[in-house]
């Protein structure tokens, strides 16, 4: 039994998730994401997949954030025709999330080719899109859906289980067992203990290997409740100022959590009602998948919302804007405001329109409230940059920055090497490390072999390893 395992993304980086399992020739991938990062390397590195898209027999999508759902329509264009295996909330969210990925591209392409043509000198390249909607709604003529803990075959002779992750909604770490019973473990983004709406990480059965993210391998996050603080606090500071708080969000689970929690805070008379705008269609749609989705839901969501029949994303002051035209409103709106818009990254979207109208405002604050990849404009933000560039035009960063760092949805060095002593390791071999920038990496390497961890190696890109 030869079995190989190799990656093509999400190494020494946290985009771009493709892994691969090579079993006696036939090939098993484990998530198919974008790459995100500066637009030119950004544009390449997804159009020109490395490897052979027709060999892929099966694919298994352990949740469906855009950096490990966002490449399905190219590896369908590019010749996939095996199944995609995830849970039915993934399904139920990737599906918005490519035909949002498809509209945005277009969106860009039209907004940069207006301004190369009428600023030349800014030297602005118009990437045309990667995919069409219509490309976009072909991955999910792929799908099959299996909940937690029921075992399915996604190749002859290969079982695989899915476990909640606790990282967003349907996420799933993913357990398969190999012919001659090798297992070898997926964990996708492993969540954290504690967080809003969603379960705790489960634990997996015994394993040979394990293939783990490692994206804050070199942080601690503070905890939750804090994160409700943090938030209370920027909250109280805008009313005072009469200003707006700008927040770049992941449409799923990011921005649920932030509702969850003003509407926590509210009710408990923590925070003013300050007018909230979620500028997104996206997180609209997003929004009421997580409604019909309560079975993933925590026992603390289910007490205080859904058994009394409370809408935990619906409430007096929040108002949810689709159109264009909905959306530039808010920019006249005068007093204080929340905008919670996409992309998470400030990469594209709607929110990019409100960091020009709002950033060089010193009153206004805008709220860093996730990981942001090398080379975005969320990480110039979160660096503190005092100038960006947004369409090629350079703006002042005025506005206060607050980051956020309780708001992360993935497990710290701490919660992660937690999580792992939860485990029967008797058997485990080895665990690679993908998913995470150098620093995070090499120090969450350190941690697992530091608590008894027998082999721990940093995956590089394209490098076979030989599982036995």
């Amino acid at each position: 039994m030869a079995i190989k395992l190799y990656s093509h993304g999400a190494c020494r980086e946290v985009t771009g998730s493709r892994h691969f399992l090579d079993i006696n020739g036939r090939v098993l991938q484990v998530d198919c994401g974008m790459f995100q990062g500066r637009r030119d390397e950004s544009y390449h590195k997804n159009k020109e997949m490395p490897f052979d898209a027709a060999a892929v027999e099966a694919l298994i999508l352990t949740h469906a954030h855009f950096d490990h759902s966002g490449a399905l329509p190219i590896l369908v264009k590019n010749g996939f025709k095996g199944n995609i295996h995830t849970t039915s909330a993934s399904r139920d969210i990737a599906q918005i999330i490519l035909l949002d990925s498809a509209h945005i591209q277009q969106k860009d392409y039209e907004i940069i080719k207006g301004k190369a043509a009428k600023y030349p000198e800014r030297k602005l390249t118009a990437y045309e899109p990667l995919y069409s909607a219509e490309e976009a709604v072909q991955p999910l003529r792929h799908f099959v859906t299996s909940d937690y803990h029921r075992p399915f075959r996604p190749l002859d002779g290969v079982t695989a289980e899915f476990f909640d992750a606790g990282h967003i909604l349907g996420a799933a770490l993913t357990h398969i067992t190999l012919p001659g019973g090798m297992r070898v473990g997926f964990s996708g983004d492993l969540g954290r203990p504690g967080l809003p709406i969603i379960r705790d990480p489960e634990v997996m059965p015994a394993m040979d290997y394990l293939v783990l993210e490692g994206t804050y391998g070199n942080r601690l996050h503070k905890t939750i409740g804090m994160a409700a603080g943090e938030l209370a606090e920027i909250i109280h500071k805008a009313q005072a100022r009469r200003s707006k708080i700008i927040i770049p969000a992941f449409t799923i689970e990011r921005t649920q959590e932030l509702i969850y929690l003003i509407h926590t805070l509210q009710l408990e008379g923590k925070v003013p009602k300050l007018p909230i705008f979620i500028d997104s269609p996206m997180a609209v749609n997003a929004t009421a998948i997580f409604k019909i989705h309560p079975e993933c839901f925590d026992e603390e969501t289910i007490r205080r919302f859904i058994s009394v029949n409370v809408d935990p994303f619906g409430f007096e002051n929040i108002r949810y804007v689709v159109s264009s035209a909905e959306s530039k409103e808010i920019n006249a709106f005068q007093g204080p405001a929340i905008i919670i818009a996409a992309s998470g990254m400030a990469e594209s979207g709607r929110i990019l329109h409100h960091l020009i109208q709002q950033i060089e405002n010193p009153d206004n604050i805008v709220a860093i409230v996730g990981f942001m990849a090398e080379n975005t404009l969320g990480r110039r933000l979160a660096e503190r940059a005092r100038e960006v560039k947004i369409f090629g035009r350079s703006y002042q960063v005025k506005a206060e920055i607050a980051t956020l760092n309780a708001f992360s949805a993935h497990a710290d060095y701490a919660e992660t090497s937690a999580w792992l002593k939860r485990h029967d390791l008797q058997r485990l071999k080895k665990i690679f490390l993908v998913h995470g920038e150098d620093a995070a990496l090499e120090n969450l390497q350190r941690e697992l072999l530091g608590i008894g961890i027998p082999a721990v190696e940093i995956v590089e890109y394209g490098a076979v390893h030989e599982l036995n």
